[in-house]
């Protein structure tokens, strides 16, 4: 966030209101979060979902399966079955490695799986990008005014469409 209150949009994740302190990762640096995430949560990290994390983080904007099909693919020099690489995208959202924009059916890197936060995605519709937003006092408004309704959130998701700082 600037000074001014205004948010970066070229920071693809971002850290608002947090009562606690924790790295944004990118790289190996970013891989090793993963797979400690999903090995921490009784999963194997296998060669496949190694190459699908590589490739989803490779992605500046939330990428679709196909699209991270597509990226495996060339990566491997042969064919990767979509429907593989849906059942591994749907694994990392499950156990935190990675978000899913549901508004634009695709998914993000978490940039740092070790922390859990709903997801607040600020969504570009020009140029596509995501900004995912912590705000834990927001998040905790959510959830309280779904338990006032008798109502059990289990994963707030909130998406703002809009047009980000750059694309205004």
């Amino acid at each position: 966030m600037l000074a001014d209150g205004a948010i970066r949009p070229d920071i693809g994740i971002m850290a608002i209101h947090h009562d606690h302190d924790h790295d944004v990762r990118t790289g190996a640096s970013l891989m090793a979060a993963a797979e400690r995430a999903l090995v921490g949560s009784g999963e194997q990290w296998t060669a496949m979902r190694a190459s699908v994390f590589a490739a989803l983080s490779g992605f500046e904007r939330p990428a679709s399966a196909y699209d991270v099909t597509e990226a495996v693919s060339t990566a491997q020099g042969r064919r990767i079955a979509a429907n593989s690489v849906y059942r591994i995208l749907d694994l990392f959202v499950a156990n935190n490695v990675a978000t899913r924009v549901e508004s634009a059916n695709a998914y993000l890197a978490n940039a740092h799986p070790g922390c859990l936060h709903d997801c607040i995605f600020l969504v570009c519709d020009i140029c596509g990008r995501a900004a995912h937003v912590d705000d834990d006092q927001l998040s905790a408004r959510i959830r309280e005014t779904a338990a006032a309704t008798g109502f059990r959130p289990e994963k707030p998701v909130v998406e703002v469409r809009g047009r980000c700082a750059e694309c205004a």
